[in-house]
């Protein structure tokens, strides 16, 4: 049965420009466009959608509120949002994905841009990894409501970690590091972990989120205003510090270097894409195996694709490695961490909101 699809952007040119994309594929049909989101909620009062294509920045009402909406009317489509390059753009952005929005789609800054043929493949791929995702119960009003729960009691009642350090003797000493790897609900999940996370914990956080250039700033500073730990976008020749988290810079793959028994810095590399990714997590555990870290934690956590399970195979045999991967029922799409799962490597598999308790049983803190 062909998917009916709604496109929501003030720009009647991109409805257009989404809309042949779109109506190409055999097994999407856009059936409808609004110009705002005012415009698309008549719609869905008398309409259903399987998935809605959302423009993130928007007159009269942004991406973000428009998700709100929709969750009070028990919409059940999955949503796709459409960003700009650009500050504006890349913080509404990434709060349409805290609201329950399953993923974002960079619109090229230049119009000829988007007749690209990867450019309409990343369109149509992320249309049916949506349509995937909810038809196997990954439902979209579902992870808006439980969002929102998050965000409240993120925003309303910061988390209060007060794990003792007395709790936590055994392996004092001792160099660690924990490293996270996510991509597709990747930025919503987080929040679900860092700001969960002390900020004494005993180890640096390194955080390969899949995730194009500028965005991942954006993320740091949101993840940062959350949180007890310092968060930040990864740089040249960073001194990895112990309750600080280092998130990959996106374009850019991150990899550690050892500089003296107590010294790590990051080294940032501007090689191609591995499988398409870039940042790539198979980059950074493979750069752990030279590091002087003797305790590894690897956290997989939603997202498509496999990415992690080459790099933390080849960590395993020479490090000593503990690897947390998210359950499938709080995942967005149960690919990564079911590739891990599969491959042997996983040594707990916990839901999303569990995993920073056993990130901190297995680090303990300072």
């Amino acid at each position: 049965m062909v998917k009916k699809i709604l496109i929501i952007d003030d720009s009647a040119l991109m409805r257009s420009v989404i809309s042949d994309i779109i109506n190409r594929d055999g097994e999407l049909e856009v059936a409808d466009g609004a110009k705002d989101g005012f415009e698309a909620i008549k719609l869905l009062e008398s309409r259903e959608y399987d998935c809605i294509v959302l423009d993130s920045v928007m007159p009269k009402m942004r991406g973000a509120e428009f998700l709100r909406r929709i969750s009070e009317m028990n919409v059940d489509s999955a949503v796709v949002v459409l960003s700009d390059v650009n500050d504006e753009d890349n913080i509404e952005t990434l709060k349409c994905l805290e609201a329950g929005a399953f993923e974002f789609i960079k619109i090229p800054h230049l119009y000829q841009d988007m007749k690209r043929a990867d450019f309409k493949d990343t369109v149509i791929s992320i249309l049916h990894s949506a349509l995937e995702a909810d038809k196997k119960g990954v439902s979209t009003a579902y992870v808006r409501a439980v969002s929102a729960k998050v965000k409240d009691k993120v925003m309303h009642d910061k988390p209060v970690n007060n794990y003792k350090k007395s709790v936590y003797t055994a392996d004092r000493g001792v160099r660690k590091l924990i490293a996270i790897a996510c991509s597709t609900g990747g930025p919503k999940a987080l929040q679900d972990v860092i700001p969960y996370i002390p900020a004494n914990i005993d180890a640096p956080i390194l955080i390969v989120q899949h995730m194009p250039k500028v965005f991942t700033s954006s993320l740091a500073e949101r993840l940062d205003s959350l949180s007890e730990l310092t968060v930040r976008e990864a740089k040249e020749n960073d001194i990895l510090e112990k309750g600080v988290v280092y998130i990959a810079k996106g374009g850019y793959h991150m990899t550690v270097v050892e500089k003296g028994r107590d010294r790590h810095i990051i080294k940032i590399l501007d090689d191609p894409p591995r499988a398409g990714l870039k940042p790539c997590a198979d980059i950074l555990y493979e750069s752990l195996a030279d590091s002087g870290y003797e305790q590894i934690t690897c956290v997989v956590m939603t997202g498509m694709g496999s990415d992690g399970t080459k790099g933390i195979g080849h960590l395993k045999t020479k490090k000593n490695v503990y690897v947390i991967a998210q359950n499938e029922a709080t995942s967005t799409v149960y690919g990564m961490p079911k590739m891990i799962r599969d491959a042997g490597l996983t040594d707990e598999v916990v839901p999303l909101r569990k995993i920073s308790d056993a990130i901190i049983r297995i680090t303990g803190v300072r």
